[in-house]
């Protein structure tokens, strides 16, 4: 969505009751990279935005699948993305998927080197 300056961002997380930190590391990273790729926004905030400040709400329901939502909102339309875990298995699996591309690498990596991202 770049910069299109007709669409406000605002994000949401949900995870269970015993997720202790909010929001998530995921919803930061998430934020981080809007905010790198959208010259709107130079900072997130929980709850509440101010100007070019993304608002992240935060929530913990008990016994929920983990739950990503970023929604772009204008006068003419919302275009929500949103990512639901159903369970862990795809965190494991993701962890598999890295443990084994660091076979034989030196240095310190992120999951971005791993997915040939950026």
């Amino acid at each position: 969505m770049g910069n299109l300056e007709q669409y406000n961002v605002s994000m949401e997380e949900i995870h269970h009751t015993k997720k202790l930190d909010a929001p998530s590391g995921t919803a930061i990273t998430l934020a981080e990279g809007i905010i790198e790729n959208n010259k709107n926004y130079n900072a997130w905030k929980l709850d509440e935005g101010a100007e070019k400040t993304i608002p992240v709400v935060a929530k913990r329901i008990e016994d929920v699948p983990g739950t990503h939502t970023v929604n772009y909102k204008s006068d003419v339309d919302t275009i929500t993305i949103e990512h639901i875990a159903h369970n862990r298995q795809g965190f494991a699996l993701g962890a598999v998927v890295a443990a084994e591309w660091l076979v034989g690498k030196h240095g310190i990596f992120s999951m971005n080197d791993v997915l040939n991202i950026g």
